[in-house]
C-alpha cells in the first residue's frame, strides 16, 4: 500500500484523511508514527502559509511527501474570525469546547441570516526535488444557536449545512467527506496523486 504522511497529530483530522485517501490505496501516516517529537510553529498570517510551512519543514526531515493541511471557521458577522486562530481560539488549551461556547457568545445577539460563515481548508503537498503545490476547499454554513451531534471534532456541533438539513457533527465520515472543506481541497488534489507517489 502506498503511504502519505499527513502532517498532524489531529486524529479528527487524520480519520478525514484516510476516509478519503483510502479509496486510492493510500495509508495514511501521521506525525505520532513518524515524527512524534516534531511541533512545528504555525506563524503564517494565512492558512496557505501555515499549510505550506508545516508540509516543507516535514518533507524536508524525512526526504518524502508529505501533505499538510491548515484549517478554520470563517465568521462573516465576526470578520473573519476565528480564522487561522480557529484551533486556540479560547486560549491555548486548544479546547473544542472552549472554542464553541466563545462563538456562540460573540453571535449571542445576531439572528439569521447574519450567522453565515465558512470551513475553509488549505493543503499543500510538498515533496524532494518537488515545487510545493497547494489547493484549497471551502463548505458554506450557517453557525447554529447551539451544539448539536456527536460526530466530527472542532466546530462541527453548531456548524449547520444547509445542503444537508443537518449540522456537520450529525454527518457521518463518508457525508462530511463528499461536502466538506478538507474534502473538496483533497478533490483537487487527487489527480496529482497517482503520479507523485509512484
Amino acid at each position: 500500500m502506498k503511504k502519505v504522511i499527513v502532517a498532524t497529530k489531529n486524529k479528527g483530522k487524520a480519520k478525514d484523511f484516510e476516509t478519503l485517501f483510502h479509496p486510492f490505496g493510500f495509508s495514511v501516516l501521521t506525525l505520532h508514527d513518524v515524527a512524534n517529537d516534531m511541533d512545528i510553529e504555525e506563524t503564517g498570517e494565512t492558512f496557505q502559509e501555515n499549510a505550506i510551512l508545516k508540509a516543507e519543514a516535514l518533507s524536508q526531515r524525512l526526504n518524502m511527501f508529505v501533505i499538510a493541511d491548515d484549517s478554520g471557521l470563517i465568521i462573516d458577522a465576526l470578520n473573519g474570525a476565528p480564522g487561522v486562530y480557529s484551533a486556540r481560539y479560547a486560549g491555548e488549551s486548544k479546547s473544542d469546547e472552549a472554542n464553541m461556547d466563545k462563538v456562540l457568545e460573540e453571535l449571542s445577539n445576531i439572528d439569521d441570516p447574519g450567522r453565515t460563515a465558512r470551513f475553509y481548508c488549505a493543503i499543500a503537498l510538498a515533496g524532494p526535488d518537488f515545487e510545493t503545490k497547494t489547493v484549497y476547499g471551502t463548505c458554506e454554513g450557517v453557525i447554529a444557536k447551539e451544539k448539536k451531534g456527536t460526530n466530527g471534532f472542532g466546530y462541527d456541533p453548531i456548524f449547520y449545512v444547509p445542503q444537508l438539513g443537518k449540522m456537520m457533527a450529525e454527518l457521518s465520515a463518508e457525508e462530511k467527506g463528499s461536502i466538506s472543506h478538507r474534502g473538496n481541497a483533497i478533490k483537487k488534489i487527487q489527480a496529482e496523486l497517482p503520479n507523485l507517489f509512484k
